[in-house]
């Protein structure tokens, strides 16, 4: 236990001393909101965290999954704050987003193929109209 004092560390001050968040307040809304859980349970800021405990954190729709190694309650170094936890986290599936290209010197689209695109990008032609 490297700068605890007891077995347990609050999870939103260890969460932002591994540096899985930018900081503390952001760790505090992110488990008040319901987007940390540790061994599969929803937590409160305050609930303690365990060697050996799972911690998955909701960051941008994709859950990040961390084993707790050692317990940190003072922010570290990027190196030394990886020591402190497993990552099982999957990978990010990578999306390909193809991108409409025209020909050069073909100029600006007409209305029948700003029409087209926009039905093709799944947007609703009749959103401005009430």
């Amino acid at each position: 236990m490297t700068g605890a004092d007891s077995g347990a560390v609050r999870v939103d001050q260890w969460l932002w001393a591994v540096r899985v968040v930018k900081t503390r307040t952001l760790a505090t809304q992110m488990a008040k909101s319901g987007h940390v859980r540790i061994n599969k349970e929803p937590v409160k800021p305050a609930t303690k965290v365990h060697v050996g405990d799972e911690v998955r954190v909701r960051v941008q729709g994709f859950d990040k999954i961390f084993v707790a190694q050692k317990l940190l309650k003072k922010r570290v170094g990027a190196p030394v704050a990886r020591t402190c936890y497993e990552d099982l986290s999957p990978a990010r599936p990578r999306f390909y987003i193809p991108v409409a290209k025209r020909e050069p010197g073909s100029g600006r689209p007409t209305k029948r193929e700003r029409r087209q695109l926009d039905k093709l990008r799944g947007h609703d032609p009749n959103w401005d109209r009430r």
